[in-house]
């Protein structure tokens, strides 16, 4: 797999929506906005205070030559952040600041920092334009992609948001150089994620190639991110209010924002994705979908990713309570995502509360010698 492609368009409804760059820097921003005529455009770039040390002023830099007036609005880092009231302090300097409908935002950063702007840029004078800049590879391969923003409410994650697309998605890979391995890793598990329910053949790469992706060598970063943006960006393109196969992506999330919500967020997403894709790979092969073997494999390409397949400290029970506050139920039943095979991936609603207790006692284990029970 090898992408010398730096670009991919999303189309919704038939149309083109906009489009994804992915560049070694953030010099090719200026030319990839000039259908937007920012000369006579406000921008704002928003951003978080980890981030805003970064490259706030190298990304400035660039944008003033472009834009009529370019400001930073920058709030403190962390989920516990991802509220109403950042969004306010957010209104207020976009009113203070005078910006109109045909000014637009920045969300320069990972998850936290794109979903808090777009749901600002959603609702703030009934929508204005906003692009992405994700920093994070969580950010660049999956929440930057698809039009899904939203804030935190009282500690439930993502309870208050809307469907806002971004005018234009722009990937500085060198970014990914300042992440520490540990955010890196759980990047990863969205990726392994793409591939075990869209990919096969992207997945065997992703086990074959884990060497020269944890080095961050380039080349296979830019195939990596490319691969998954793809899928997410034809799965958006598919399904873009997620009443079919976006479903899909929650694979691994039921159980995860269960974990990430009782862990009190002192895990990164995509550990707790990883523990409950592990919990829903589990479940599939107990239901006879994958084999045990399979299982196995996807336990240790998450593993050679440098994420962690079990949990520790909580209650079973507890979090199989926690999974039924989630968003996603309907009509009172969970909405679970297995694996029909690797590379594919269903909705299910009648997982019981003892399978789905089974399969969180697994991955609470202190051992992984057993699959059983």
């Amino acid at each position: 797999m090898n992408h010398k492609n730096r670009k991919i368009d999303i189309n919704r409804d038939g149309k083109y929506c906009y489009s994804i760059c992915l560049e070694p820097d953030f010099l090719a921003l200026p030319e990839a906005l000039t259908s937007f005529h920012m000369s006579g455009r406000k921008l704002c770039i928003v951003t978080d205070s980890a981030v805003e040390k970064l490259y706030a002023a190298e990304l400035k830099k660039v944008l003033e030559g472009c834009c009529a007036k370019v400001s930073v609005f920058v709030f403190p880092a962390g989920e516990e952040h991802k509220t109403l009231d950042t969004v306010r302090t957010l209104y207020e300097h976009l009113i203070l600041n005078q910006f109109d409908r045909k000014d637009m935002l920045a969300a320069l950063g990972g998850g936290v920092v794109g979903d808090l702007t777009g749901f600002a840029a959603a609702t703030y004078l009934r929508g204005i334009d906003f692009i992405q800049v994700p920093t994070t590879l969580l950010s660049q391969v999956d929440s930057s992609i698809g039009g899904k923003t939203g804030v935190d409410f009282d500690a439930y994650k993502n309870m208050v948001g809307a469907f806002h697309m971004p005018r234009l998605v722009y990937m500085n890979l060198g970014t990914l150089s300042s992440l520490p391995d540990r955010q890196f890793s759980a990047g990863m598990a969205e990726i392994i994620k793409h591939g075990l329910i869209q990919n096969a053949a992207y997945y065997k790469w992703l086990r074959d190639c884990h060497e020269e992706v944890r080095k961050k060598e380039y080349g296979a970063l830019l195939s990596m991110i490319y691969e998954s943006c793809l899928i997410k960006g034809h799965v958006v393109e598919e399904d873009p209010t997620e009443k079919g196969i976006r479903a899909w992506l929650n694979f691994g999330h039921t159980v995860g924002h269960a974990v990430e919500k009782l862990k009190d967020f002192t895990l990164y997403h995509g550990e707790c994705v990883s523990v409950g894709c592990v919990a829903a790979a589990w479940l599939s092969m107990k239901r006879g979908l994958i084999s045990l073997e399979a299982f196995r494999q996807a336990e240790q390409t998450l593993t050679d990713y440098g994420l962690p397949v079990r949990v520790q400290g909580l209650d079973p029970e507890r979090i199989v309570e926690t999974t039924k506050l989630d968003k996603k139920m309907e009509a009172g039943k969970i909405k679970f995502v297995l694996l029909k095979k690797i590379g594919e991936a269903f909705v299910t609603k009648d997982i019981s509360d003892e399978e789905l207790l089974s399969a969180v006692r697994y991955v609470c284990r202190n051992t992984d010698k057993e699959c059983e029970g």
